[in-house]
Parts: structure tokens; sequence; C-alpha cells
């Protein structure tokens, strides 16, 4: 079977021609317009990465599976902390406020998996200044959520930075960092909280903060299987006492797949061939967690010409917003 003859068109990039654009930032997965120097049309793409690397192959209808699921959880975390949307113009595509981003992205962790349980597993007990008690299991929780901060890198891989680094390099201003550290405990307990709610648990998140006249918002996703790891509960206790391998509903199976097959981002290893077989699989996945952690059925946007769709739903968003500026 050949993907690009059976299934939808992809979003690999845009180039989009937008009423009041100013600049363009591309990022991994995501571009980014900004409009009037006030707000952004954050385009999310079907670029998928791992390990801090774009995949070359996109994978079809995760932009639009990140963009809802997104714009599910801000407006279910309201409450918490500000954030920066406005609308949900696209099924791609949110416009929202143009913040001056914090140059850390916030990972909470209730539970060791991912990077630090491969840490731990290496024999290091202590990850971003946090200490990692004795005689954890892959997937056993923590005592309480621990946060393990990381740079913000454009380009390039994150590092695992310490709270008391942060702040000695002036990366964050002392009081603001520690409102960082509040909403992301509150918003991870809401999101947990929504996940128990459909039989899943949030074993680990990030969330990325910016500012904005002062006030600090919540700034891009939060909750989805690009930021998130989830898996399912039912059963899990059996596993883990049992020595099994949790059933995973996020992108950690990717990564792993990747990791089985030589690839972990690291100098001179090249991305294994993706099949037409496993990019359907890894689409299907997205869809699955879509659907189980909202309870609605995924509906997949027109892609016969999604650029062309994307455009005109934005510009018609977009009119109103630039006359009230």
């Amino acid at each position: 079977m050949n993907i690009a003859s059976t299934s939808p068109n992809c979003i690999g990039a845009t180039s989009l021609n937008l009423k009041g654009m100013s600049s363009v930032y591309t990022g991994k997965v995501r571009d980014v317009y900004v409009i009037d120097n006030k707000l952004i049309v954050m385009v999310v793409t079907d670029r998928v990465s791992a390990f801090d690397v774009v995949m070359p192959r996109p994978i079809p209808f995760k932009g639009q599976v990140l963009n809802q699921l997104a714009a599910y959880f801000l407006e279910a975390t309201r409450d918490i902390c500000p954030n920066w949307l406005i609308s949900v113009a696209d099924p791609n595509a949110s416009i929202g406020v143009l913040c001056k981003p914090y140059k850390i992205e916030m990972v909470i962790r209730g539970y060791l998996s991912g990077h630090a349980w491969r840490e731990y597993r290496d024999g290091n007990r202590v990850i971003c200044g946090v200490e990692m008690p004795e005689g954890l299991r892959e997937n056993d929780p923590f005592p309480e959520p621990i946060i393990t901060p990381t740079t913000k890198s454009d380009k390039g891989h994150d590092e695992d930075i310490s709270a008391a680094d942060i702040i000695a390099r002036g990366i964050v201003p002392e009081a603001e960092y520690r409102q960082l550290e509040a909403y992301t405990r509150a918003l991870y307990k809401r999101g947990s909280e929504m996940a128990a709610e459909k039989g899943l648990i949030l074993v680990d998140t990030k969330y990325e903060f910016g500012s904005s006249n002062n006030r600090i918002y919540v700034m891009d996703e939060i909750h989805t299987p690009d930021s998130s790891r989830y898996i399912y509960r039912d059963g899990y206790e059996e596993r883990q006492q049992r020595g099994e391998a949790q059933k995973q509903l996020s992108k950690e199976f990717l990564r792993q797949w990747l990791i089985e097959n030589g690839f972990q981002g690291l100098e001179g290893q090249q991305v294994p061939r993706f099949t037409d077989e496993f990019v359907d699989a890894v689409s299907c996945r997205y869809i699955e967690l879509y659907e189980c952690i909202t309870g609605r059925t995924f509906v997949k946007a027109d892609n016969s010409d999604p650029l062309h769709r994307i455009e005109t739903h934005v510009n018609s968003a977009l009119a109103p917003l630039i006359a009230g500026i």
C-alpha cells in the first residue's frame, strides 16, 4: 500500500498568507504566525518529533488531534491559570495571545517512567536536583509528583536543569518560578483527575509558560500525547506486580520503537525507516487517545486541500480580532 496515494494529504509544512502577519516561526511540530505583534496563529502540522528530532514522515491527522486536545484541556483549566488560547479557527489552527516565553519547560512526573526511568535504571538517583527514592520499579508512583524542569531549546536537545540553577542563573526570577511551580502542580492534579475519569493514568507531562502585560499564561499545548505520557488504569496494578510492561496510550511507544531500532537522537544515528503500516499505526494511536480522553468521536477534517482550508478559516477568524486591536 502506498500511503501517499491512499491516505489524506498530510500537513508537513505551511506557508500561509494571513492578515496582519508580521513574522513566522517554524518549530519542531508547529508553525507560529505572529499577527500585528499582539496575536499568534499556531498551526499544528502533522510533523512528529522524538528525542528532539523531527521524523522524516508526517502522521495523518496528528496535528488535528493535538490542536483539538490542547483546546479541550485549555478550556478545562482556565480556572487554574490563564492561557493563551482565544479561539480554535480550524481543526489544525488556533489563535491566541502573543506571550514572551520563559526559556524552560516545566516537567512534572507522578510516576517513574521515560527519561526519569532511564536515568534511574542507570543508577542515578537525582534528577534536576530532585532526589528519587530507592527501590522503585519502572512506572511505580512517586510518593508525590516531582518537578524536573528542562531548558527550552529551539533546536537540538533540551537539557535537565534544577530549580536552584534556574533561579541562580536568572533564567526565571524566583517569585515567578515559584508561581510556575504552583501552576504546574495544580494543572497536573486537574489533568490526572480528568484522565482517571476516563480510565487512564497521566504518568507525566510538561507545561510551557509565558508572560504578557505582567501576567503569566500557559502557552502551547497541555495534556496531549506529544507533551504527556498516559497508561491504562485497568490492569495497572496487576502488570506492576508481575513486572510486565504497562499498556501505553502516548507517544512513548514511538520512542520505544525508535530505541529498539537503534535511534535515540545521538550523533551519527539514523532514523529508522517508517513503513506505511507503522505510519498508519501511529495515526491510529493518536486518534485512539483523543477519543479515550475526551469521550468524543474523532471527526477527520477534509484534507483534500488542507492549506487552503486553514488559510481561509484563520483569515475569517482573524478579521474581527484585528479590528479590535
